[in-house]
C-alpha cells in the first residue's frame, strides 16, 4: 500500500468516528438546553463546556465506530466482493475452498494492492458515507423516541406544550432529519453500486485473482513467502 492509501485510510477512519460523534454530541446539547436543564442546573465555566463537548464526540464517536452496528445491515452484507471470491474460487477447484475470513483477507489484499488508486479512494470514500449517515439515521431514531417520552411526561405534569417549545421545536428536528435520511438515503444504494464495481474489477482481472488464489494457497501450506 503506497503513502496515499495509508494517509487517505486514517482521514476516512477519521470522519467514521468524529463525524457521527459530534452529531451525537449536538443532538445531546440540544437536548440538555431544551430538557434537562429545566431540572438539573450546571454552573461550569464556558471553557469547561467546550472540553466536556469534545469528551463527548470522541467517546460516543468510537462507541459507534467500535459497535459496528452498520455492518449487520442487509445492504452492506448483501454482493460482498469477499463472497464474489469464494464463488471464483469454488468453481475453479473442488478440493481448495476459502472460508468467509480467508475470502476478506484475500479481499483486502487484492484492493490495497491491486486495484487502482482512483478506485481504492471510491471504495473508501462510499463506505465512509455509508456508515455515516446510517449511524446519523440511528442517532436521529433514538433522540426523536427520548424527546417524545419526554414531553409526555412534562404533560403529565402539567407542562403545557406552550412551556415545552424547545423541546418539541428538538423533536421535529430530529424527526425532519431522520425522515429526510430515510426517504433520500442513497448510501445503501451506493455502497451497493460501490460493490458491483469491485465485483466488475475482480471479473476483468480473474488472472490476477487465480494468481493470487495459488500463492496464498501455498502460504497456508508453508511452501510459499
Amino acid at each position: 500500500m503506497n503513502n496515499t492509501q495509508t494517509s487517505s485510510f486514517g482521514l476516512y477512519e477519521t470522519t467514521r468516528i468524529l463525524v457521527p460523534g459530534f452529531y451525537f454530541s449536538s443532538l445531546s446539547a440540544m437536548f440538555f438546553y431544551s430538557f434537562v436543564s429545566r431540572y438539573i442546573s450546571f454552573s461550569i465555566e464556558h471553557g469547561y463546556w467546550i472540553v466536556l463537548f469534545l469528551f463527548l464526540v470522541l467517546v460516543s464517536g468510537l462507541t459507534m465506530y467500535a459497535k459496528e452496528t452498520t455492518k449487520r445491515r442487509r445492504a452492506f452484507v448483501e454482493n460482498q466482493p469477499s463472497t464474489f471470491l469464494q464463488d471464483i474460487i469454488r468453481r475453479q477447484s473442488a478440493t481448495s475452498i476459502l472460508n468467509e475470513t480467508e475470502a476478506r483477507q484475500l479481499y483486502f489484499y487484492i484492493l490495497n494492492h491491486f486495484i487502482p488508486p482512483t478506485f481504492h479512494e471510491k471504495v473508501f470514500f462510499f463506505g465512509t458515507v455509508y456508515h455515516i449517515m446510517n449511524q446519523i439515521r440511528r442517532t436521529s431514531f433514538w433522540f426523536a423516541i427520548l424527546s417524545i417520552i419526554c414531553v409526555a411526561l412534562q404533560m403529565v405534569l402539567g407542562i403545557a406544550l406552550v412551556n415545552q417549545q424547545g423541546l418539541v421545536y428538538f423533536f421535529l428536528l430530529v424527526c425532519l432529519i431522520y425522515l429526510l435520511n430515510v426517504k433520500y438515503n442513497k448510501a445503501d444504494r451506493k455502497m451497493q453500486e460501490n460493490y458491483q464495481d469491485q465485483i466488475f474489477w475482480l471479473q476483468m482481472n480473474y488472472e490476477i485473482v487465480e494468481d493470487l488464489f495459488k500463492k496464498y494457497n501455498l502460504s497456508k501450506k508453508g511452501s510459499f513467502l
